[in-house]
Parts: C-alpha cells; sequence; structure tokens
C-alpha cells in the first residue's frame, strides 16, 4: 500500500495484493485506488480492513504486509502496520526493499561532502535544462561526433533508478555541457546567471572527482533497486541480493581502487583543461579536542579525498547492517530454517494452517529425498513432481507459501501512481471516486480486460431491467 495526492489534492491510497498461485509462483494484483479522510496509521488500517472485508479475504490469512517507511505507516506503535498485527500478529510487516535501498543511497551520498556537492550541481544543471528550452537547443547542438546528445535529468528523490544514468551522461558529455553552460552564461536572459553559477562548479576538477566516486557505486545500488522491484522477489533473495552488493562495495574498500579514480579524475581534468584538483582550506580543530599534540593535516588531494571515497563506503556498509535487519525478518529467517534444517521450533506455532505433527513426519521425508539449501530450491522442487508424489508433502508446501507470500516491496503501489496520472488530469478532475476506482483497474489490468467477452458485458448490462431488454433486445 503506498499513497499520493491526485490532481485535486486528495489522498488517494493505491492497495495491491500478493498471493501465490497452484504452481507456487507468486502474483502482486493492483485492487484499486480509495481515497481516505486523513493518513493517520489508524485510518491506514481501517481502510485495509475494510477493502479485504469487501473481496471476502478474511483477515485471518493475512501474512505479509509491506509499505514505506514514513511514520503513518511503519511507526512502531501507532503506524498501520502495528494496528494491523494487533488485529492480526501473523501479518508480518517488512520495509520496502526498493525504498531500503533508495534511502541507503541518499543517506550514503549526503555522508560525503565531496559527492554531496558533486551531485547537486549535476541537479541543478537538471533543473536548468528542464526550465530553459534554449539551454537544452544550445546542450543538443553540440553534438560530439554522430553520437547524439541526451538531456540531463534532475534528480528526483522519489524516481529510484535516475542517479547512476544521470551522473554516467554527465560525465559522458562533459565537454558539451561546459561549452553550453558558457553560451548561456555570455546571453542575455534570467538563465544567465545560474549558468555562469554551474560553470564555475564544473570548471572545478574537485566536482569531476566527486561524480567519478559517485558513479563507481551507483551502478551497483540501482542494479539492486531495480532487482527489488520484480514480484518474483522473496525475502530471502532480498537479504541474499543485498548482502551480495555489500561485498562488492567492501571489495572497493582499497587505496588502489581510489588511485585509479583520482588518476582518472586527473587524466580528464587535463584533457578539458579544468581547474587542478586541491586541498581545502583545512581548519585546526580545537585545543580541547588534541591537547598538546598536533592534528593531522593531509599533504596531497589524493590523501585527503581518499577519506571521503572511504567515509561513503563505510557509511554504505552501516545502512545496509541496519536496513536490512529488519525485527520481523528475523521470524521469516527461523521459519526458513524449519524448511532447510528440518528441525522443528516454536516459530511455526501461531500458523494455524499448518498441522505441526503432519509437518513433522513430512518434512524428513522431503529433506532424505530432496535436500534443498534455499526456498527457491524447495519451490522448484516441488514443481518438479508427479500430483500423486506432492500431495505427500501438503504441509511442506503450507511452509514454503509462507516464506514466498511476503511481499518484499511496494513497487507494485507506486507504479499504479504512474496510471493515476493519466487518468484523473486537469481535464477529469470532477471524477467521482468511484469511476476512478474503476477506470484505474481496467486500465492497469488490460490484459485481463481484452479476454472479456463483449457479448456477455451486453447480455449482463440488458438483462438487469425490462427496459433495458425492450430496447436493445438480446445479444446471440
Amino acid at each position: 500500500m503506498d499513497g499520493t495526492q491526485d490532481v485535486q489534492g486528495k489522498e488517494q491510497v493505491s492497495i495491491c495484493l500478493r498471493y501465490v498461485d497452484k504452481e507456487l509462483e507468486p502474483h502482486e494484483v493492483f485492487v484499486g485506488l480509495y481515497e481516505v479522510p486523513g493518513t493517520t496509521g489508524e485510518q491506514m488500517a481501517k481502510l485495509v480492513v475494510d477493502v479485504l472485508l469487501r473481496l471476502n479475504l478474511p483477515i485471518s490469512r493475512l501474512r505479509g504486509q509491506t509499505y514505506d517507511g514514513a511514520a503513518n505507516m511503519a511507526g512502531k506503535f501507532n503506524g498501520a502496520q502495528a494496528v494491523l498485527k494487533k488485529e492480526q500478529p501473523l501479518a508480518l510487516y517488512v520495509h520496502c526493499g526498493a525504498h531500503c535501498v533508495n534511502l541507503i543511497t541518499q543517506c550514503a551520498c549526503s555522508a560525503s561532502p565531496l559527492v554531496r556537492d558533486a551531485l547537486q550541481w549535476v541537479h541543478d544543471l537538471g533543473t536548468l535544462s528542464n526550465q530553459s528550452g534554449k539551454f537544452k537547443g544550445v546542450l543538443a547542438g553540440h553534438g560530439i561526433g554522430e553520437g547524439h546528445i541526451k538531456s540531463v535529468k534532475p534528480l528526483c528523490p522519489t524516481r529510484w533508478t535516475v542517479r547512476g544514468q544521470t551522473v554516467d551522461t554527465v560525465l559522458s558529455q562533459y565537454e558539451a555541457i561546459l561549452t553550453s553552460l558558457e553560451e548561456m552564461a555570455l546571453a542575455v536572459s534570467d538563465s544567465g546567471p545560474r549558468a555562469n553559477g554551474l560553470l564555475e562548479r564544473f570548471l572545478k576538477g574537485k566536482t569531476v572527482l566527486g561524480l567519478l566516486v559517485a558513479s563507481e557505486v551507483l551502478g551497483e545500488l540501482e542494479c539492486l533497486n531495480r532487482s527489488l522491484q520484480k514480484q518474483s522477489e522473496t525475502v530471502r533473495g532480498m537479504q541474499a541480493a543485498g548482502a551480495y552488493v555489500t561485498s562488492i562495495l567492501q571489495e572497493k574498500i582499497s587505496d588502489e581502487k581510489f588511485q585509479e579514480l583520482f588518476e582518472k579524475a586527473e587524466a580528464m581534468v587535463e584533457k578539458l583543461g579544468l581547474e587542478p584538483v586541491q586541498i581545502p582550506q583545512q581548519r585546526a580543530p580545537p585545543k580541547r579536542f588534541t591537547g598538546k599534540a598536533s592534528h593531522h593535516q593531509a599533504k596531497t588531494p589524493e590523501e585527503y579525498y581518499r577519506v571521503e571515497f572511504f567515509k561513503l563506503l563505510d557509511c554504505l556498509d552501516l545502512q545496509f547492517s541496519e536496513r536490512f535487519n529488519q525485527p520481523d525478518l528475523e521470524k521469516l529467517r527461523k521459519i526458513e530454517n524449519i524448511l532447510l534444517s528440518g528441525i522443528l521450533d516454536d516459530a511455526i506455532e501461531p500458523y494455524f494452517e499448518i498441522d505441526r505433527e503432519i509437518l513433522k513426519t513430512q518434512l524428513p521425508m522431503f529433506r532424505s529425498k530432496c535436500p534443498v539449501s534455499t526456498t527457491r530450491e524447495a519451490v522448484e522442487v516441488l514443481r518438479a513432481m508427479p500430483r500423486e508424489v506432492r500431495g505427500l508433502f501438503d504441509e511442506v508446501e503450507k511452509l514454503i507459501r509462507i516464506l514466498i507470500v511476503v511481499p518484499v516491496s511496494s513497487a507494485e503501489a507506486e507504479r499504479s501512481f504512474s496510471a493515476l496520472k493519466r487518468l484523473k488530469t486537469w481535464l477529469r478532475s470532477t471524477m467521482s471516486q468511484q469511476r476512478l476506482n474503476n477506470v484505474s483497474v481496467c486500465h492497469v489490468h488490460q490484459a485481463t480486460l481484452d479476454k472479456i467477452e463483449l457479448k456477455d458485458v451486453g447480455q449482463q448490462f440488458i438483462s438487469v431491467n425490462d427496459r433495458r431488454r425492450y430496447l436493445f433486445g438480446v445479444f446471440k
């Protein structure tokens, strides 16, 4: 579930349901958009319960919930997840994995002033390109050989996978951007002063170094973010993917890696004739911190900015360990250990759908013939079994369903906001809530809508009353 405002300023909440089919394949289905009078955790929880009741889905079967990290959704005491868990304790809450990676990226980039400032200049350049058609035309006129100049986009915090692409775009056409800013700075227009200020920033070698350092980590983070938005992603897969990316980032914590980046920045600075990378003015810390000892001062720019590079990677490692170790994930980890080890414990005691005594018999049988190391392997094994053999492990299958039915991200709800912007525009701002909900469901599920027989729709329409049957006749 996630919320946004429509063109009228009304709060629209998108709700999606995740379920597992007979082939143990997870699906995420958009249910609809609902208007809420307020955005408190209690009101959001009431909306979820109301939607489930209208769909004849008992809340006793709810096994997982995923939202972003907003206080009204993720609050420990009064958030929507906490209110729902009071009514259904088995509805484990998972902070959306894609949101987590986005927050990790923002926090890490803010930890290093070198990267933070460089990304801010890129954002300002994208804003100038969006607001000034003249600058966009000037930039498009400076082609590199036969190549095509790409437009620079602002770094919107709600768009999860644009930072790395935009940074790479700026680095690949840095010379064309400098030339365009020079022409705009000399032009008599309102954009001239902004272009002149950005030109001064992009002429500094420090900006190039900051963009190269940012590009070194943004690629892996955005690949992880894109992966976690898939419907087939599971909690176990989310943690494994996060651990894999963390290990790759840790391998970059070396003097050799930063030296390679610094040399690349120096080569680019020399080629474009930019201001060399220099050590900024270093202020001496107060005596109460250093005592009689002299404070450390970097002797070279490489030594000074190496600290910024390591600070960025250390912050990433800390953020991953904090955001991917959520409390309810530990409960799911215990349930998975039952499947992988075959040793029962109290973790499955609250799940009334599982017969503990039967599972105690089926689990050793399953593991003796099919030893698995992950939940995904167990799913593949069950799919490959004949129907009669698979029926021997119905309780094991229920255990697997619990593990893969918990949603990892709320990306499906985020995608429905694109449909909202297309459907409820300023020309159709008076659309009723019921019509908006019906139209949005039809728009999102276009493939399903195409399978419906139009004659059946017409027959149902005219069968409502005698007057319609008299006017329209009968469809044959």
